[in-house]
């Protein structure tokens, strides 16, 4: 791949990313006002939204690593190996 090929790639994905958090945004505030209506079901000419509660258990692990030795903590830890992909808006300086 050319140099410019290269980098418009990396713009396009930063563009696109920017576009989905903007996206998740709105979404997410649309979920807050549906939030607001209550409890039930709502239905739009495509879509059906459900709005429900519940209990969700969570594992306090700061409070079980303080009770557990770094040891067994070590022995059950699973290690994997991942790719990762950052994005961040340049900030006009050449590295």
């Amino acid at each position: 791949m050319s140099s410019k090929t290269n980098l418009s790639l990396v713009d396009h994905l930063g563009v696109v990313l920017a576009q989905i958090a903007e996206l998740k945004r709105e979404g997410d505030a649309i979920k807050e006002m549906l939030i607001k209506w209550g409890v039930g079901a709502y239905e739009g000419d495509l879509y059906r939204v459900t709005v429900s509660q519940s209990e969700r258990a969570t594992l306090d692990m700061a409070a079980v690593r303080a009770k557990l030795s770094p040891q067994f903590i070590a022995a059950h830890t699973k290690f994997n190996d991942v790719t990762t992909v950052r994005v961040v808006a340049r900030n006009g300086r050449q590295t």
